[in-house]
């Protein structure tokens, strides 16, 4: 209210063309914008295997990408902002949400749903360790999330979950929902992600939800192989990790998301750039945080002169 929520801070400068967007394309959905993005497989690969054989650490695929994305809001805040009630906002957080497969003991297919934040200064050790301690500590079935219990206690009663659901959303408009709620629901992040390829599936352009203030989504599907020719004419084999974008246009200009895709793009294709810190980290105006750095980070060391 008044400019001020738990999880962000009103906008004041911004282009006035931008500004007037949500008056044109109120609710999130209608602002969604699609776009698709190939990653070098081999690329990803050769770094995975190189960290896990050097190293001795196992990052995933899903674990670069969102590094990724992490150093591109670090270098690009402008994308970690939100849209509510036709005003904007700089989020004073960089978060993640997704789902996540429970450990069942029956093999029976159950889903709980996690939030994960990161520092702007994390390196691909950072992010690893904050999605594997989140994980681990959400794949129990008997300890669901706090959003898997609430969705469990509203849908016993009738009727219940529409009115709670629209008066969440009322206090959410109007900026009086409580922080606790805000940091526990999954539909506050800056960003989603669904790992498709861990279930054999092909990317997706998935959604936005309107419930919440989330302005972006990726889904990572399969590899994809295929041959071309290269320009003398010789066949050649190719493979990408391809990864769907969803997007709030609402948000930021065109040319500032190409910016984030671009720091993206670079650290997909340079992922060894993710292991060391940004040398500089951008804030928004009046929005800088901090997240404590996870437990039992990785520490590579220096290699030895031969």
């Amino acid at each position: 209210m008044f400019g001020f929520r738990h999880e962000g801070r009103r906008v004041k400068h911004m282009d006035p063309v931008v500004q007037m967007t949500p008056y044109l394309m109120p609710m999130r959905c209608d602002a969604q914008v699609f776009l698709h993005h190939d990653v070098d497989y081999e690329t990803l690969t050769r770094y995975i295997a190189d960290k896990s054989r050097n190293e001795g650490v196992k990052i995933t695929f899903l674990e670069v990408l969102i590094a990724s994305f992490v150093r591109g809001v670090s270098q690009v805040p402008e994308v970690n902002r939100f849209v509510m009630n036709k005003q904007y906002y700089n989020r004073k957080e960089l978060t993640c949400s997704m789902t996540v497969l429970l450990d069942t003991p029956d093999g029976s297919i159950q889903e709980n749903v996690i939030k994960v934040r990161f520092d702007p200064s994390d390196t691909i050790y950072d992010v690893q360790a904050r999605l594997v301690a989140k994980i681990e500590q959400n794949r129990k079935p008997e300890k669901p999330s706090f959003a898997m219990k609430l969705a469990g206690a509203l849908i016993k009663i009738p009727g219940l979950v529409s009115l709670v659901v629209w008066f969440l959303m009322f206090l959410d408009r109007y900026g009086i929902m409580p922080g606790v709620l805000i940091d526990e629901l999954p539909f506050h992040a800056s960003m989603w992600v669904t790992n498709n390829a861990s279930i054999g599936l092909h990317s997706v352009y998935h959604h936005i939800y309107n419930f919440g203030n989330s302005s972006m989504f990726f889904g990572m599907g399969t590899p994809e192989r295929g041959y071309t020719v290269d320009a003398k004419g010789n066949p050649k084999r190719w493979c990408t990790l391809p990864v769907g974008i969803t997007v709030d246009e609402r948000v930021c200009g065109g040319a500032v998301y190409a910016k984030l895709f671009t720091w993206m793009k670079r650290c997909l294709r340079n992922p060894e750039l993710l292991d060391t810190p940004p040398e500089q980290v951008f804030f928004n105006e009046g929005c800088r945080y901090s997240e404590p750095k996870a437990a039992n980070v990785h520490v590579p060391q220096p290699k030895a002169a031969e």
